[in-house]
């Protein structure tokens, strides 16, 4: 979720937000209550965490989102958490009254389930759920599979290049049907392997903000490759050396991946184009009980289509802008033939605070990301590269749970993020 709001207003949400989290009560419920959130492990009397929050966000794209959610913490008899549930409603001009349900299920290390059910009176909507199951072949295969089908009425596009203006800026309804599944076999010493398909279908639909122009009003088909819609199917197959200590929560080691993915037209995909990606990762702890974890990531990503760019549908080129890359500006807001990116930041735990029994660690996260998309990486010059100073701010309940606040600093102001799960 892309937010922009004032200081003064983060402050007042920030306070509202732990004067309701000190609210938060503790219930035991029978477990035959719960049949699909629970199983053997959570006991007879199941115990559940309630945590009501408010919903307040202020944007000049979206206008005023206000609401409220109630985060349920489902325990097991080892005191973990097993499961978490999320209601929320809110309200917001552009879209109306949405009403949204996440869920994250863990029943063991081996295997976990996330969805997300969302609808709003007016344009938006998402439907997704994730499958992860690392059990087989003696924990030496892991099987992960997305499905999702959702509509986002304030994509944005800008143009392509670099320097694409401010004032190009165009709005559109974003609608998709795509699933993503993944085959990760462990080859020894560290070394991974990992075959995949991804299929996407899109359709561009007038937007829901409607002070910003519609795509087609300031720019051509001919122009933007895929605006009239495409459908990509791509098999990929990645390289991966690890040394990581956990695989979400990592806090010491490296990470290395190489990717090749075809889009191929013979399969369904709109035109033949490739990408090529290489990825970098390092964790490096300090301190008493790593309390400072130094992290970094180097990404390079190139698409390349038969003869040129001119007909790779511009949402499957190189894509810089948005939550877990430049957090300084909005989704997918420098688009071209390929991108180089760097992202460093500080993780310091400031302190660990158990609240009804769960222990949770609240983090700092000075960064710095640097980005550029360019024709290629030869053509890539100090004028390309963005610089997105921020600070995050976290709570993590180990193993498997993040909630983060990222501020990022660009060009064009202030980008205020709010999610689950580490930018990377």
């Amino acid at each position: 979720m892309h937010l922009r709001v004032t200081i003064a207003g983060l402050c007042r949400c920030g306070l509202a937000c732990l004067l309701l989290g000190l609210a938060a009560c503790t219930t035991a419920i029978p477990r035959r209550d719960l049949p699909l959130v629970t199983d053997e492990s959570c006991g007879e009397q199941v115990k559940v965490v309630t945590v009501p929050l408010p919903v307040i966000a202020s944007s000049p794209n979206e206008g005023v989102t206000s609401g409220a959610l109630t985060a349920f913490l489902i325990h097991n008899t080892r005191d973990e958490v097993y499961s978490l549930l999320a209601p929320q409603i809110n309200h917001n001009h552009n879209f109306g009254v949405t009403g949204t349900l996440y869920g994250a299920i863990t029943p063991s290390t081996q295997r976990s389930l996330e969805f997300n059910l969302s609808q709003s009176q007016r344009t938006n909507f998402d439907y997704e759920a994730t499958v992860t199951d690392k059990s087989l072949m003696d924990g030496n295969l892991r099987l992960k599979g997305f499905l999702g089908w959702y509509a986002d009425g304030s994509a944005r596009f800008f143009g392509f290049e670099s320097h694409s203006p401010s004032q190009h800026e165009t709005n559109y309804t974003d609608r998709e049907v795509v699933y993503n599944l993944s085959a990760t076999w462990f080859l020894g010493r560290h070394y991974f392997l990992e075959l995949g398909d991804r299929f996407r279908q899109v359709s561009i639909g007038r937007g829901a903000v409607q002070k910003i122009p519609f795509i087609t009003q300031k720019f051509t088909p001919a122009e933007v490759p895929g605006v009239n819609g495409f459908t990509t199917h791509a098999p990929r197959i990645s390289f991966i050396y690890s040394t990581l200590d956990a695989p979400q929560l990592a806090t010491f080691g490296g990470y290395a991946r190489v990717t090749f993915e075809p889009t191929i037209k013979a399969l369904g995909g709109a035109e033949n184009y490739r990408h090529y990606e290489v990825e970098l990762k390092g964790y490096i702890p300090a301190g008493e009980a790593k309390r400072y974890i130094t992290v970094f990531r180097t990404m390079y990503n190139q698409t390349l289509g038969d003869g040129s760019n001119d007909r790779v549908p511009f949402l499957e080129q190189s894509i810089l802008g948005g939550e877990n890359s430049l957090r300084g500006y909005g989704r997918n807001r420098f688009i071209d033939s390929s991108f180089l990116l760097l992202n460093l930041e500080e993780r310091i735990r400031l302190f660990r605070w158990e609240v009804f029994n769960v222990t949770a660690d609240w983090e700092l996260a000075p960064f710095v990301d640097m980005g550029a998309v360019m024709d290629t990486l030869d053509k890539a010059t100090p004028q390309n590269f963005e610089f997105n100073p921020g600070v995050g701010f976290r709570a993590i309940v180990r193993p498997n749970i993040v909630g983060r606040v990222d501020i990022g600093i660009g060009r064009e102001g202030p980008a205020v993020y709010v999610g689950l799960g580490y930018p990377f």
